[in-house]
């Protein structure tokens, strides 16, 4: 039998366009359902739910084997509202989800086998094994940890941290990754993104690279020390021990600017130095039609 407890979230953000999705931030209580059993520890100040255990505020829902909901009084409640249990009076400030956990929200995804909300500070953090944060068509995968930051639409992958998009896969050690809303206008460097969010229509907006930068598509490598990926245009740019490589051919530089939309790729080099390249030229070049009369023999 399903068992369920209602708590009120932590304090409401104040733009509409901060009620992301995969964020439990916003207006509304909090809906805790459990099959096997759902734990109230009053001096604690914790709520413990068991058994394919599910939290639920507006679109977005975190499941888990278990969850922990840790609330506060609310200012100004009476204490005889917190004193009769946690839905009276009590706001969550953290919730920690444990097992298979996943998180849906919208148009967006994530799985963890262990994720923390810091309500407060608007911040998700996944943990454990095959961490993956979906968002339309782009999918950001990481080894040691992923942050979802949900008032700057930001996420944060460290370790082995991957995004593919399209037909692209940007690598590298750590990937910051910036989503904008369906419509909006960009966001200046290290802002947060304008305009009102669209359920569902969230897109990436530019991924900065860090540490063993590699980009893949279908037609070339390029590879350095760090990166930036911008979908909107369709330019990627390197920098530090540049390498571009398109089947046996190799470009080295300082600095590489591609355009994976149109294929060009420019390449620059240090003050001073030079820009280095390897061609290897066809082995064998192609047959002539069949149809062409064959190449006349010597004169005699």
């Amino acid at each position: 039998m399903r068992v369920a407890c209602v708590l009120a979230a932590a304090v409401a953000l104040a733009s509409p366009v901060a009620a992301q999705e995969l964020a439990l931030t916003g207006e509304g209580p909090v809906e805790i359902l459990a099959d096997e059993a759902i734990e109230w520890r009053r001096d604690d100040q914790v709520v413990i739910a068991r058994g394919n255990a599910r939290a639920t505020r507006g679109t977005t829902t975190v499941f888990a084997d278990r969850l922990i909901a840790r609330y506060r009084d609310r200012q100004g409640a009476p204490a005889a509202a917190a004193a009769a249990g946690p839905a009276g009076a009590g706001e969550i400030w953290r919730l920690q989800a444990e097992g298979n956990v996943r998180i849906v929200g919208g148009n967006d995804r994530a799985e963890a086998d262990r994720a923390v909300y810091d309500l407060d500070r608007r911040v998700l953090v996944l943990t454990g094994r095959a961490l993956s944060l979906t968002n339309g068509t782009d999918r950001v995968t990481a080894r040691d940890a992923l942050e979802y930051w949900a008032e700057r639409r930001m996420a944060v992958a460290r370790g082995d941290a991957v995004i593919t998009s399209e037909n692209r896969r940007l690598e590298a050690e750590t990937v910051v990754a910036y989503f904008v809303p369906e419509g909006a206008a960009p966001a200046p460097a290290g802002q947060a993104a304008a305009g009102r969010a669209v359920p569902g229509a969230n897109r990436l907006e530019r991924a900065e690279a860090f540490g063993d930068v590699r980009i893949t598509t279908a037609q070339e490598v390029l590879r350095g020390d760090r990166g930036v990926y911008t979908p909107g245009d369709g330019i990627a740019r390197i920098f530090g021990n540049v390498r571009i490589t398109r089947g046996q051919n190799q470009l080295n530089g300082a600095y590489g600017e591609v355009n994976l939309k149109t294929g060009v790729s420019r390449l620059m080099p240090v003050p001073g130095g030079r820009v280095a390249g390897m061609i290897v030229p066809e082995e064998r070049r192609p047959p002539p039609p069949a149809d062409l009369p064959p190449a006349p023999g010597p004169r005699r």
